[in-house]
């Protein structure tokens, strides 16, 4: 689903007024925000086109890149829910489809029994590095209009954008304080 769910990006007008009525409002900040977004939404696409070609969701794609960065040390399936930021159950259901494809299997531990870790199976890695060379060219394909320069400026600024978006405690609090009215 796009985060920014509009077909086109507001027009600049448009923005004029809603800086007129809401005084507060940094138009400047409003389109960029707007325009990160759209481009976000884009990316995403680009990703889920690549992957849906090779039959992969995104949550499959990111178990097997995980798996992929620590092939030698299998993992827990709660490591994996927690790297991937998704629930155990959905890493669960990610990890069952990929073990009834044969690209990963389940075994238990040989230090702990009631441990379960999660590998690549030969088929799994064979896969993997089929698939990342594509992977790596589409990426490339996708910023090769940037130079040098301004990769590391964006990169830079997108750095800069992220940690704005860590909240503090407090901005937790005054978020839990605005109550949309019930009518």
């Amino acid at each position: 689903m796009p985060l920014l769910m509009l077909k086109d990006l507001p027009r600049y007008e448009c923005l004029l007024k809603a800086a007129e009525r809401y005084p507060d409002m940094e138009l400047s900040a409003n389109e960029a925000f707007l325009n990160l977004l759209r481009t976000a939404d884009m990316m995403f696409a680009e990703k889920g086109r690549y992957l849906g070609q090779l039959g992969l969701s995104q949550g499959r794609f990111t178990v097997l890149m995980l798996l992929n960065g620590c092939c030698e040390h299998p993992a827990t399936p709660a490591s994996l829910a927690d790297e991937a930021g998704v629930t155990r159950a959905t890493m669960t259901g990610l990890i069952d489809n990929l073990e009834r494809d044969g690209f990963v299997v389940r075994e238990a531990d040989p230090l702990d029994r009631r441990t379960v870790l999660v590998r690549l199976t030969e088929a799994g890695q064979t896969f993997v590095e089929g698939m990342l060379p594509g992977w790596f060219q589409r990426v490339s394909s996708v910023i090769d209009p940037l130079d040098e320069a301004e990769r590391k400026t964006l990169v830079d600024l997108l750095q800069k954008i992220q940690i704005g978006l860590t909240p503090s405690p407090a901005e937790d609090l005054k978020t839990e304080s605005f109550k949309p009215s019930e009518a």
